[in-house]
């Protein structure tokens, strides 16, 4: 292998780890001895500093480790403090419906209804802060209860939770039957 890959290969390396990788591991991996690995390390250091890279190699107690360059971290603030945009998957979306129609509801009515666990779905949605923590229940255990959060209200166009539309008989009648067929399709796998 020539200079050019050495150079690669501990770069793809340490973008890789994500933290220090010791000079021996780094030698070990190339085939080299430290001394050599040492300087093809010290010259691409040199060549980013040149080059005026975002990131940097630098040298942590005889390990290495690619960084962002300091000057850069305003950028990174800036990217970091964007509104990061939410995606509901259709988990998401059951999940903050049956909160929405049941509430003040426990994990275990959610997951009844679901008929899954649904930890991770509540936890999503509290974060998105579309659902919160109402209290307790006043029941062995005493369980959380969940509801929906103003930002769900304003998230979905209504004033409050009395706007929500209300199934019809027929309608739910309709579910519960595709809801059947649906159960029936996957025991028969």
């Amino acid at each position: 292998m020539d200079e050019k890959n050495y150079k690669a290969i501990i770069e793809a390396i340490l973008f890789t780890m994500g933290e220090s990788v010791e000079l021996d591991k780094l030698a070990d991996a190339l085939e080299l001895d430290n001394k050599t690995t040492k300087a093809i390390i010290e010259e691409m250091m040199e060549e980013w500093e040149k080059e005026d890279r975002g990131v940097a190699i630098m040298e942590l107690d005889g390990a290495y480790q690619m960084c962002t360059r300091t000057e850069m971290y305003e950028y990174l603030i800036r990217i970091a403090k964007q509104p990061k945009k939410r995606v509901l998957t259709d988990v998401l979306l059951e999940t903050l419906s049956i909160i929405a129609y049941k509430q003040p509801v426990t994990k275990a009515e959610i997951e009844k209804i679901r008929g899954v666990s649904s930890d991770h779905a509540v936890n999503k949605l509290v974060e998105y802060n579309l659902v919160c923590e109402l209290g307790r229940l006043d029941a062995p255990g005493r369980p959380l209860l969940f509801g929906t959060t103003e930002e769900f209200l304003r998230s979905f166009g209504v004033h409050s939770i009395e706007e929500l539309p209300v199934l019809s008989t027929v309608q739910l009648e309709e579910f519960k039957q595709e809801a059947e067929a649906e159960m029936n399709v996957q025991l028969d796998i």
